[in-house]
């Protein structure tokens, strides 16, 4: 607890975390005498439309529980044990019951999000003097990889025991022009579940031509719980001074605004921390009834490098419960996403109604329409080289 206390404090004095301060690499093996957790088990989950089978894996460790499945390589449920002995653990992620609620139409719940996540204005691209045209399924634009995009797909899986804990390492092949893409794209996402409490995704991709890459995990957080109701109570804290303002169709016009005096603004310097609800009540200042209100933008993490080095992106807390969730990446971006277009219409696990509000998504990311942006971090991926995206999801309670 003290190490993650520091780690994160570091972090946002934009300090590269050194090994003694923070917790041990990720390649550390756990000791010799701690018992070797089990690997994690397999159900069938249910069948496609097309007869294929899809299944469920459940990965434990000290006390904490994670479900994912092989269909879109998405999270289903996280349970974080309670505090003392006896006190029922609480799922903290949105999501469904059985299979055919994320066969059908939702707004990308628990998925893993390619080739190329977030949007891209337009929906076409110039790479190396050609053109490529993408479906345009979010307005004129192209968001989370089209109309049959990664969360779509059926991925192959792993379940094994890993030097960190159970996990699942899912395999996706893209075919050359998948949904307008150049290359054929080999991706993995592999799920870690800790004894410490962490959820460990790791994203890499190689291609064997030319493409652009930006793989994205979307969960949906609600630290309360995922039946209950809005989060606009949490406590938000990103570790950013400056966000992307963005224009109608929600495309980045380029500029880094300065998040200062801005309902924006959720620096972990503030105290105390910003409730998600100032955003909510403020975003859009001039909206009506029925306008979905607050922040979906990405923020620059502070003092990025591409060196691979974990930076905390930002730390979600109920002060109700006192669950923490902490996000550390090696991603230059986080978009917060405040579940601004839920409205009711979802009903998830356990008859829950998902409402305005009723999760909130923190995904680290190259920024949006980088493709667009040639002085921004490149999405472009060449032959010969390894895309990789890691992303720790550190719970305490």
């Amino acid at each position: 607890m003290v190490g993650g206390v520091l780690a994160a404090m570091l972090a946002w004095l934009g300090t590269p975390i050194p090994p003694s301060a923070a917790e041990p690499p990720m390649t550390d093996v756990p000791p010799a005498a701690a018992a070797r957790p089990a690997e994690p088990a397999a159900r069938v989950f249910g069948a496609l439309p097309d007869g294929r089978e899809a299944r469920l894996f459940t990965l434990d460790a000290g006390g904490f529980r994670a479900t994912v499945t092989d269909f879109g390589a998405i999270l289903t449920s996280f349970l974080v044990p309670g505090r003392n002995a006896g006190d029922p653990a609480t799922d903290v992620v949105l999501g469904f019951d059985d299979l055919a609620g994320y066969v059908g139409t939702h707004p990308y719940f628990g998925a893993t999000v390619g080739r190329c996540g977030n949007r891209i204005a337009g929906g076409a691209f110039v790479l190396d003097g050609t053109t490529y045209r993408l479906a345009t399924n979010n307005g004129p634009n192209h968001l989370h990889g089209g109309l049959v995009g990664f969360d779509k797909k059926l991925w192959s899986a792993r379940p094994h025991v890993g030097e960190r804990g159970p996990a699942v390492e899912f395999t996706l092949v893209s075919p050359d022009g998948d949904e307008g893409y150049p290359g054929r794209l080999t991706a993995r996402a592999t799920y870690t579940l800790t004894t410490e409490g962490e959820l460990i995704v790791e994203m890499e991709a190689t291609t064997d031509a030319p493409t652009i890459v930006n793989l994205v995990h979307h969960s949906y957080w609600n630290l309360a719980g995922q039946a209950s109701g809005s989060v606009a109570g949490h406590e938000l804290a990103v570790n950013a001074d400056q966000y992307l303002p963005v224009d109608a169709g929600s495309i980045p016009t380029g500029v880094f605004a300065p998040v200062q005096g801005t309902p924006f603004d959720f620096r972990p310097e503030l105290a105390p921390w910003r409730r998600v609800g100032t955003a909510i009540e403020a975003l859009p200042p001039d909206a009506g009834p029925g306008v979905p209100r607050g922040v979906d933008h990405d923020y620059v993490v502070r003092d990025w490098r591409p060196d691979g080095t974990l930076r905390t992106a930002a730390i979600l807390r109920d002060p109700k419960s006192g669950r923490t969730l902490e996000v550390r990446s090696d991603q230059p971006g986080v978009q917060v996403y405040m579940g601004n277009f839920l409205d009711g219409s979802l009903r998830g696990k356990a008859g829950a109604v998902y409402g305005p509000n009723a999760g909130l998504c923190l995904e680290t990311q190259k920024h949006p329409d980088s493709i667009h942006r040639p002085e921004w971090p490149s999405v472009r991926l060449a032959p010969g080289e390894t895309y990789r995206h890691v992303m720790v999801h550190r719970f305490t309670r």
